[in-house]
């Protein structure tokens, strides 16, 4: 009995044991496969995250690229500047606080109470006091030495021009970023490539000075260099703003080209951002936008050089051809009248521009027949974007057979003839002027010369589109356009020494509903010069003016101005004919 109560007790004290051995065992094997899941399988991650909890790591950004004019001055430029960082830790003592912020203060401009509400009321680690701060600035703050704070560095952009090209260039937000005008559409291109520093802290945060510490270097963004051409940029801009406010126009837009390149001397767009006063004179978002590559119009009798084009290049007429002017054209049930209701009997097709006839015009479209004239117009660049790269570009519109069968009817093709009930932009207008004077030639618009980076120049070539009409056709489009201007008063276009070609055009506003607002209109030039060898193209377009609405009163002095400047600017010698003529 003794012996089976020894046993029995052997037992449980064995099974017990067992039991112990068998916990112990099954917890050093789950210890076991932690370990090695830690120090082996997920090793990496926990060792990273262990490191995390001690590495502090910043983006850094080098200088963002400048936007220059073609002869290399800027326009837009970055200029380094620092934003003053205090820790919240440092001035939880007042009298800390008080003593510090007073001499920031001083220095920044900054009020010291705001500085201390700023760093008191939030609760960060470090927050930043004072931006913006100029290279004297931060070398003062350097110079006091405060434990806690710090200096970030940065940068803002500046105009050295002002406002010139405002519009054209756009802005950049407060981190960096480009956000309209040229500054977004080469937004990558200007703003480099981003750096990183990483570097060890203790357990409040802060740098440890014998810490590892790596830094991977930001890369400056490149430089752009326009087509731009400061001094013209202003002659465009101050006669755009003067013929403004002296017929009370709503706004305006100038364009000059260089016909053989494709090349934007110049554009202007009015109103504008004004890059020199604060935000609340910018709240409107209507004034970053380029009206000039934005905004379709009606471009009124300017297009009816783009119809006798077609015509011409075509071999049904050439500038003697005539026709009878009764004063009115039917088409169906609707009948064409010229803009003064005149009735001019036998004209030549030169009398057409020089009257500027829509009942000519559309005499012209109905000889080349719907099929051939939407053509034109398509080659021309009408109805389709021309990728001049600047964002927003409008393609305007253009209604044709094809296009709309149903909607579209003949007297589309009279009124489209003289520019009405189609829409363009002022850019598409002045390319397709610029073609002309290229010989036919249609170019790409060109806003950007070259992108020169830190170890690279990149060149961009000028592109062409495509051959629109034959280069014998666009000399004879020229002096039809030079007995236009012949026409003109010299009060309104006078270009001492050079022969000049341009078109007048009128064009009535349209509204919301499809229809045009009474005794509203946009007056506009289209005009070359010189007319030999046409070094620019220019197309000035003045909406709503007051009073006398004629494009040849109202838009060609402009052009008459900028031509006067910017042809001896450029070097275009006067030729002899025309100075021995103004001697006489």
């Amino acid at each position: 009995m003794a012996k089976k109560l020894r046993n029995k007790r052997w037992n449980t004290v064995t099974w017990r044991v067992w039991a112990v051995v068998g916990v112990i065992a099954f917890g050093a094997v789950v210890v076991t496969l932690r370990l090695v899941q830690l120090q082996i399988i997920e090793h990496q991650k926990y060792s990273e995250q262990a490191r995390n909890t001690h590495i502090a790591r910043e983006t850094i950004s080098d200088r963002r690229g400048a936007l220059l004019d073609r002869n290399g001055y800027p326009l837009a430029a970055s200029q380094d500047t620092y934003d003053l960082m205090v820790e919240r830790g440092r001035w939880l003592n007042p009298d800390i606080a008080r003593a510090q912020s007073t001499e920031l203060s001083r220095i920044t401009g900054v009020p010291a109470r705001e500085m201390i509400e700023t760093v008191t009321d939030v609760d960060v680690y470090e927050v930043p006091v004072a931006r913006g701060l100029v290279y004297d600035q931060a070398e003062a703050v350097r110079g006091l030495g405060y434990p806690g704070v710090r200096l970030i560095e940065g940068s803002r952009r500046v105009y050295p021009e002002g406002n010139l090209a405002a519009t054209l260039l756009g802005f950049v937000g407060q981190d960096g970023v480009g956000l309209t005008g040229l500054e977004s559409d080469l937004d990558s291109v200007l703003v480099g490539s981003s750096g990183l520093i990483t570097y060890e802290t203790d357990g409040l945060g802060e740098l440890l000075s014998i810490g590892d510490r790596t830094e991977t270097p930001a890369q400056a963004g490149s430089n752009v260099v326009l087509t731009i051409d400061r001094y013209i940029q202003s002659i465009a801009e101050r006669e755009l703003q003067k013929t403004i406010e002296a017929h009370k126009a709503s706004g305006g837009s100038v364009i000059v080209v260089r016909p053989e390149t494709g090349e934007i001397l110049a554009i202007a767009v009015r109103p504008s951002v004004d890059m020199t006063k604060g935000d609340a004179a910018n709240s409107n978002p209507d004034l970053f936008r380029n009206r000039a590559v934005t905004d379709g119009y009606e471009p009124g009798s300017v297009f009816k050089l783009f119809t006798a084009a077609a015509a011409l290049d075509l071999g049904l007429v050439d500038p003697s051809t005539s026709w009878y002017d009764s004063g009115a054209l039917s088409f169906g049930e609707w009948t064409i009248r010229n803009w003064d209701l005149s009735s001019n009997g036998t004209q030549s097709v030169s009398q057409i521009l020089i009257k500027s006839l829509n009942t000519g015009a559309a005499w012209l479209a109905d000889l080349c027949g719907p099929d051939n004239f939407y053509s034109y117009i398509a080659n021309f660049g009408f109805g389709a974007v021309t990728n001049s790269g600047l964002g927003g570009e409008a393609p305007g519109q253009v209604r044709s057979p094809t296009t709309d069968p149903t909607g579209w009817a003949t007297v589309d093709l009279a009124t489209n003839s003289f520019g009405q009930g189609i829409r363009a932009t002022p850019l598409q207008v002045a390319m397709g002027v610029a073609a002309i004077a290229n010989d036919g030639m249609l170019m790409k618009p060109q806003f950007v010369r070259q992108i020169v980076a830190a170890n690279a120049t990149e060149s961009i070539q000028s592109e062409q589109v495509r051959q629109v009409i034959k280069s014998d056709t666009a000399r004879t489009m020229l002096d039809m356009m030079g007995a236009v201007t012949d026409t003109i008063s010299s009060q309104y276009i006078d270009v001492p020494g050079y022969r000049v070609g341009g078109k007048t055009g009128t064009a009535n506003v349209t509204d919301d509903n499809g229809g045009y607002i009474p005794d509203t209109y946009i007056a506009s030039f289209a005009g070359v010069a010189p007319l030999d060898d046409p070094e620019i193209a220019v197309l000035v377009k003045i909406d709503k003016p007051k009073g006398v609405p004629w494009g040849s009163a109202v838009a060609a002095p402009v052009f008459s101005a900028i031509a006067n400047k910017a042809l001896p600017y450029l070097g275009v010698a006067p030729t002899e004919a025309a100075l021995v003529q103004d001697v006489q």
